[in-house]
């Protein structure tokens, strides 16, 4: 494919595409990108050096954070020196955000080629591919916990520090001017969480209803199992929901810029084959360092005195979401509250509903006795969060205040977990199993 095709059309300053209505999560991703200068590259004789050139200045400059890419050689050099695993820990983390933020990017660069409705189902299942990676890594070393807990880190650090944060900033900043939003995408997301947790509950009642028995835990089991197709269904349906019988509800407006009031939008910056091997690499490089985190996350707790259920809870999923909740509070700031709201709720919504139920189902398939029971204080913490979210956000305006509020509801979350002890979780977790076995 020749330079021509691998660069946006400009006309008149703008740059003009008829392609894809973009999603709030991808509009959150773009906030963290940069414009590419391309003057010096065009000058390079050579077609298939030029052609590299485009894309490395694209993919791997093309981020304001790229500055983060070289702790994933870092990574890799440190376990294969043998260094710390803690520092093997810390550079996974790092090198996960950039990671992260360029899979939305290749994402988006392939619905151009493929059109709005494919390229809404690949945004919706890969907007959290990271966690479901790390999520599965996990599920392969029987580190059934770890699962637990990053996953439901990723659901609270949404709802409250993305959320909070962004209303909290977005308040501040915008104190003279009323905010507002669509109350209609967060009623629908709220709705979607509450099934949630409908179905983490019920596993948890379990053995308080009818007895701490073998027959109750394996019931249990099976309850998990038969709520996690559920949910996946439930999901499915809210695809459908959102990309085609009430897209209105979840698209911005077109004509959003996340650079200047000049760009309309973005077209495609690589060719579709450079993207697809991109894309291939990128997800190879998050399983690799997904492997890492699974594996030195103990000794990283061993090593600074915190347990591995505050490391994964909280730690985790605040550094590696870092790239998507930047890119939220960056339109909060600009007093573009849907895309925020898109991105914390849509994100949690996907977590808990898809991520969570298929780890499941994984795990079913897997021989591992996964389940929906994530214990009283977990699942009360999430009761609590989607509770405070919901009611904060059902009137359709905001001010600092609400931020605020979410944002200490965190912290003492955080603080409770702080002292959590991992031993307490491991004595639950292994009895659990022998009354399964």
């Amino acid at each position: 494919m020749d330079f021509e095709q691998e660069t946006p059309i400009l006309q008149n300053g703008a740059v003009k595409s008829s392609l894809i209505g973009r999603t709030a999560h991808n509009m959150s991703s773009s906030s963290l990108r940069r414009k590419s200068d391309l003057t010096l590259v065009s000058k390079v004789r050579f077609g298939c050096l030029r052609l590299l050139l485009v894309n490395l200045q694209e993919v791997i400059l093309g981020t304001k954070i790229w500055f983060l890419f070289p702790a994933i050689p870092l990574a890799v050099l440190a376990d294969s020196l043998g260094f710390g695993r803690a520092w093997v820990f810390v550079l996974s983390l790092l090198g996960l955000a950039p990671l992260a933020e360029r899979l939305s990017f290749l994402t988006e660069q392939i619905s151009y080629f493929t059109g709005p409705t494919i390229g809404g189902l690949l945004n919706a299942t890969c907007g959290n591919a990271t966690e479901l990676i790390i999520a599965i890594f996990a599920l392969s070393k029987d580190k059934i916990e770890l699962v637990k807990y990053s996953l439901l880190g990723s659901v609270l650090s949404n709802l409250l520090v993305v959320l909070g944060t962004s209303l909290f900033i977005g308040g501040i900043v915008n104190l003279k001017r009323q905010q507002t939003y669509d109350q209609r995408q967060a009623e629908v997301n709220s709705h979607m969480l509450l099934l949630a947790l409908l179905c983490h509950l019920l596993p948890m009642l379990f053995p308080y209803v009818r007895g701490s028995t073998d027959v109750v835990v394996a019931d249990a089991l099976r309850l998990s199992r038969a709520s996690s197709i559920v949910m996946l269904v439930a999901y499915v349906a809210y695809l459908i929901f959102q990309l085609w019988t009430h897209r209105g509800f979840f698209e911005p407006d077109k004509e959003l810029d996340v650079y200047n009031d000049d760009v309309v939008q973005e077209a495609p910056t690589i060719g579709i084959w450079s993207t697809v091997a991109w894309l291939v690499g990128v997800t190879v490089l998050i399983a690799l360092l997904s492997e890492y985190v699974v594996a030195t996350i103990e000794d990283a707790s061993k090593s600074w005195g915190l347990s591995v259920t505050f490391l994964s809870m909280i730690l985790l999923p605040l550094v590696g979401n870092a790239a998507e909740h930047a890119g939220a509070l960056i339109f909060a700031y600009k007093n573009k509250l849907d895309i925020t709201l898109g991105v914390a709720l849509g994100s949690a919504t996907q977590i808990a509903m898809f991520v969570v139920p298929l780890c499941v189902i994984v795990g079913w398939i897997m021989g591992i006795n996964m389940d929906l029971n994530f214990n009283v204080l977990e699942t009360s913490s999430l009761a609590l969060s989607i509770m405070a979210s919901s009611s904060i956000l059902q009137d359709g305006n905001s001010h600092y205040m609400k931020g605020l509020i979410l944002i200490l509801f965190y912290i003492i979350i955080a603080i409770c977990f702080f002292f959590t002890n991992d031993e307490v979780t491991i004595v639950h977790s292994q009895l659990s199993r022998v009354q399964l076995n």
